[in-house]
Parts: structure tokens; C-alpha cells; sequence
């Protein structure tokens, strides 16, 4: 929106760029003093409150997620899927439409009790990070022991043998 009425990307006296962080948070974690900057910019012009209402999109998705139950929030859930993807702003009509494709995977997480592959796919980053860049390993199982090492499965040497040595120095 910022390209689209100014025709550059924002600086530091538009009215959208200065609330860009304000935009990212939550509706609940807002301090009165935010609250009001968020009203300013958005009625500082009439073009301004499509990006209100995506960021109210944003807040009622967010809701689905930190909603006190799993019943609670697929209700949420059900009714961000309803509306946004007949929502005539294009952001948010394709958002609802990824989502309703998504659907299934979308309601899974409030149905398994909120269970994620988040630490999963942590994991899996940190090893094909490390996968690509080698570190220098050559040897097949010493690059296997530094994925180990890195994704939790094996502790530090050093950790074990300061424990170690710290018991012979007393006797």
C-alpha cells in the first residue's frame, strides 16, 4: 500500500512507516500510546484501511492460535476460513485461499492437542545448514558426530572432561 500511494518505499515522515512495527504485533500486547499512533496513520487517509483490515485479519488468525482451548479456537478457525477468502482486498482473498487449501493441516494443529513438527524442522535446518556448508569435514564420521553434536544428540567433550579433571585435582 505504502508503494502504491507514495510510489516509494516508506521514509521516515510516512504515516505507514512509521507504524510498520506496530503492525506486527498483536492487538492485545499494544500499549495505549501505540493504539494511538495505529489510529492516526490509518486515518491519516482513506486508503489506509486496507491495511487495517488486513491487520485485523492477521489478529483474528492469531486468535485461532492463542485461543484458550482447541474447541474455541477451531471455531475461530473455521470462521477465518469462511471470510477471508471472499474478502475483495487481493492480500487477504489469496491468504484465505491458501488457507482454505490448507485446510485439513490448518485445523490439525487445534485437533492433536497443538502438537507441531516445529523442533523437528529446527533440527533438520540446523543439519542441512551445516550439511552444506561441511565445516571443513572430510571424513564421513566425524562430519556424522558434528551433526550429532549440533543437533542436541551428543554433549561437548570439553563439558564431561572439566567435570573430570575437576575430581582429580582433589585427591
Amino acid at each position: 500500500m505504502q508503494q502504491e500511494i507514495r510510489g516509494h518505499s516508506g521514509r521516515k515522515a510516512d504515516p505507514l512507516y512509521g507504524i510498520r512495527t506496530i503492525l506486527r504485533c498483536g492487538a492485545g500486547n499494544l500499549t495505549d500510546r501505540q493504539r494511538a499512533r495505529l489510529e492516526r496513520a490509518i486515518a491519516a487517509d482513506e486508503r489506509h484501511d486496507e491495511v487495517f483490515v488486513a491487520w485485523q485479519c492477521a489478529q483474528q488468525l492469531r486468535a485461532a492460535y492463542k485461543a484458550s482451548s482447541p474447541v474455541e479456537g477451531r471455531q475461530i478457525a473455521q470462521k477465518v476460513l469462511a471470510s477471508l477468502p471472499t474478502c475483495p482486498i487481493p492480500e487477504i482473498k489469496r491468504l484465505g485461499k491458501t488457507l482454505k487449501q490448507w485446510r485439513e493441516a490448518f485445523l490439525a494443529y487445534l485437533d492433536t492437542g497443538r502438537a507441531s513438527n516445529g523442533g523437528t524442522e529446527a533440527i533438520n535446518g540446523l543439519i542441512e545448514l551445516h550439511r552444506r556448508i561441511a565445516r571443513g569435514f572430510r571424513k564421513r564420521d566425524h562430519h556424522r558426530l558434528r551433526i550429532l553434536l549440533i543437533g542436541g544428540g551428543l554433549s561437548h567433550p570439553t563439558s564431561s572432561r572439566k567435570r573430570c579433571t575437576s575430581s582429580f585435582r582433589g585427591s
